[in-house]
């Protein structure tokens, strides 16, 4: 990549973040004939990339479509997401000859490492011609006629400006609350922001029981307030991780209830249905369904304790009901640190869904994470950088 060091430098187009969506939108721009800069202030680009996906990164998911997406208006992401595919994204991995699998709904994931993602990006960006500059902080913005942006590697001057710095969740990455500083000092409003894809923690009531379980995951239904998953839950020394909780957490509010069915194959529960007059345990029952510690545990928990054939229809009844609805409460989350994504974010009411123009301050432009437009698990967020990063470079 090209470094220049002159003090002033002028631009057709400056972007802001050297993530998945500014990389994206970088070299797009550039293949459209305009001169890009790209200014991330980590010492290299892509590195939530490179651990998304346990190193793997899941770009993509086939299945993206509005109603996976997060937004105080759930339409605005439509008209990008359906100008740029997953299949669009797949034809330029395919381009590059990256390998790559579905791993289960609809998830397209790296048979190698990350790294390659980056590098498809990266060579992208070098032959189109963009200026990449690293460890460039972003000291100052400001607007006149053109877009003037002070950094400790000299002041850029440019025509448009696109804003692609992520959110809050993983700082130790380099996150930082830029994006919505920027909104906020052009007057942009920003809606309010929460940890999303998060683990959830215990309150203080089932603390002991759940961290004795630690380790153990299973398969569950998950639900609240009319929305469901059925992926795996993870007991932690915290509280509960995994991928139904993280989907489910993005729908959550502190102090509210969760709903788990214990056992959503219906197969499982005809054959707990069968040892109903059964000598054995409820726990050593339940245990060739669900793993032996949990069984127990919850067994105990819940005062389910004799053999089955001790209960009466009615008390069995109930127990069954409770596999299948079992409510547990959480205090909070485990927070940015810990959270894949964040919720909230620059307003769609301010953005033209078609270009993700601010409305009010022409040339400016914000795209990816930094948008109220939050995906769920699964290679939706993906999606989402690249269709808003496209849809932005399309209007350059």
């Amino acid at each position: 990549m090209p470094l220049i060091n002159l003090t002033k430098q002028h631009y057709d187009v400056i972007i802001i973040g050297g993530g998945a969506a500014g990389l994206f939108c970088a070299f797009q721009a550039a293949l459209r004939g305009h001169r890009v800069a790209l200014l991330e202030h980590n010492e290299r680009v892509g590195k939530k990339i490179e651990i998304s996906g346990g190193g793997r990164c899941n770009f993509t998911n086939i299945h993206a479509s509005a109603e996976n997406y997060l937004s105080e208006n759930p339409n605005f992401c439509k008209s990008a997401l359906a100008r740029y595919s997953p299949w669009d994204f797949i034809a330029l991995v395919e381009k590059h000859r990256i390998a790559y699998h579905e791993k289960k709904l609809g998830q397209q994931f790296c048979d190698g490492n990350s790294r390659a993602l980056i590098e498809m990006l990266l060579r992208e960006c070098q032959e189109a011609g963009v200026t990449l500059l690293t460890s460039c902080s972003v000291q100052e913005v400001k607007k006149s006629d053109y877009f003037e942006i002070i950094t400790q590697r000299g002041t850029f001057f440019s025509k448009a400006l696109v804003i692609a710095t992520g959110g809050l969740s993983f700082s130790k990455l380099g996150a930082t609350d830029f994006g919505y500083r920027i909104a906020k000092q052009f007057g942009i409003a920003v809606t309010p922001l929460r940890p999303g894809l998060v683990p959830l923690t215990y309150i203080q009531n089932d603390r002991s029981f759940c961290s004795n379980l630690a380790g153990v995951a299973l398969p569950v239904r998950v639900q609240h307030e009319g929305v469901s998953f059925e992926e795996a839950l993870l007991f932690t020394h915290r509280g509960v991780s995994g991928p139904a909780i993280l989907q489910i957490s993005s729908f959550w509010r502190a102090g509210q209830e969760l709903s788990f069915n214990l056992l959503p194959s219906q197969e499982a529960t005809l054959a707990v249905l069968k040892e109903r007059k059964s000598n054995m345990l409820l726990a050593n029952i339940l245990s060739h369904h669900l793993p032996r510690r949990f069984a127990e545990a919850w067994c105990e928990r819940q005062y389910f304790t004799k053999p089955a054939a001790h209960y009466s229809e009615q008390e069995f009844q109930k127990m069954l009901n409770l596999l299948h609805c079992w409510p547990l409460p959480f205090s909070g989350t485990e927070g940015y640190p810990k959270a894949e994504v964040t919720l909230g974010g620059v307003s769609t009411s301010e953005l033209s869904s078609k270009t993700m123009e601010a409305r009010q301050v022409p040339g400016l432009y914000f795209i990816g994470e930094v948008v109220d437009v939050t995906g769920w698990l699964g290679g939706y967020n993906f999606q989402w950088a690249w269709a808003s990063a496209h849809a932005a470079a399309e209007a350059l």
